[in-house]
């Protein structure tokens, strides 16, 4: 997939566990799981928006294209 997800890089700067990220943001821990492993599909904006907020980073900090 040449979308890839980092939301581990940025939890792991963060210093921020799964539990503690998939609350902040009003998902299940397995949801959020799935989105970090990238076998998610879509990302819901509103979902995006929250993570973001919650990692106090920009969307480009978590997803990026590789060609």
């Amino acid at each position: 997939m040449p979308v890839v997800v980092d939301i581990d890089v940025m939890m792991a700067r963060r210093k921020m566990s799964v539990g503690e990220l998939a609350e902040r943001i009003g998902i299940t821990p397995t949801n959020l799981a799935v989105l970090k492993n990238g076998r998610a599909k879509a990302v819901r904006f509103t979902t995006l928006d929250a993570l973001c907020e919650a990692l106090e980073c920009q969307p480009g900090d978590i997803l990026r294209w590789e060609p």
